[in-house]
């Protein structure tokens, strides 16, 4: 059974970093396209970055620049390095993991608190 969890979330003043982190199992992820997403209060789910099996990076324009997506070389982990971040990045921050319709898999979420 496929699992992804998520951790590394916390309250962090403005301006500060965050490194979240995620871990796939029950699988073997090789060829899975691995991304973040967030969901702030009231808002729909966002795309933040995505990853290649081949780590081709993608952002969403607010994060460009401050984030930065990486894979680890097991290639069932993925990290989302958050630099100078802004009031507007709080949300609760999902982990996926893709192959296909039918391999789509997703994380409880980790609550990230941007806040002084």
């Amino acid at each position: 059974q496929v699992q992804v969890v998520e951790s590394g979330g916390a309250l962090v003043h403005p301006g500060g970093s965050l490194r979240l982190s995620c871990a796939a199992s029950g699988g073997i992820f090789t060829f899975y396209h691995m991304g973040w997403y967030r969901q702030a209060p009231g808002k729909l789910r966002e795309l933040v970055a995505t990853i290649s099996p081949v780590g081709i990076t993608k952002y969403v324009d607010s994060v460009k620049g401050r984030f930065t997506i990486s894979r680890g070389n097991a290639k069932n982990t993925v990290y989302l390095q958050m630099n100078s971040l802004k009031p507007d990045d709080t949300a609760v921050y999902y982990c996926n993991a893709h192959l296909n319709d039918y391999a789509d898999y997703w994380g409880q979420g980790t609550q990230v608190t941007v806040s002084s």
